[in-house]
């Protein structure tokens, strides 16, 4: 298993997350969908990773810069036939390094807030993150909640 860089541009990445957004339309209604669009994962302010495992992808997440020591935590998806394998850990330990190394000193997240998500939100609490008020553009909503993480340069 291998996490890269990715371009958005090979269709096996734009399949898997057409499948998150219809997954996540599913759950949340859309006023609440906060995923982004893969035009809106290529501008230049987002870093995406996909992780790949023997060529096929099996998961993904993204950093999205929103100032010079605040980035996002975007498009954290696992392949449904893959949780619990510890791909999400292995690749939100490496987005963490990440930011660390871009010289981000907080990554901050939304995600929902429907039982669906507890695993999401176990995960970021087991990497800790803590719940907080809503940054950025968000705004308070039912179906989201906020997280951060404060960044220090060794830990």
């Amino acid at each position: 298993m291998r996490i890269v860089v990715d371009d958005l541009s090979g269709p096996q990445i734009a399949e898997f997350l057409a499948e998150h957004i219809r997954q996540m339309r599913s759950i949340t209604p859309l006023e609440s969908k906060h995923a982004l669009d893969l035009d809106d994962l290529r501008k230049p302010d987002v870093t995406f990773w996909s992780v790949l495992d023997d060529g096929a992808v099996v998961g993904c997440g993204a950093l999205k810069r929103l100032d010079p020591s605040h980035a996002e935590l975007k498009s954290m998806r696992t392949a449904p036939a893959r949780k619990r394998s510890g791909i999400a850990s292995r690749l939100l330990d490496h987005i963490i390094t990440e930011a660390r190394r871009m010289d981000f000193t907080r990554l901050s997240l939304e995600t929902g807030s429907d039982d669906f998500f507890l695993p999401a939100r176990n995960l970021y609490k087991k990497f800790g993150f803590t719940y907080c008020a809503p940054f950025a553009d968000y705004r308070p909503d039912p179906h989201s909640v906020y997280m951060t993480k404060h960044l220090t340069p060794d830990a």
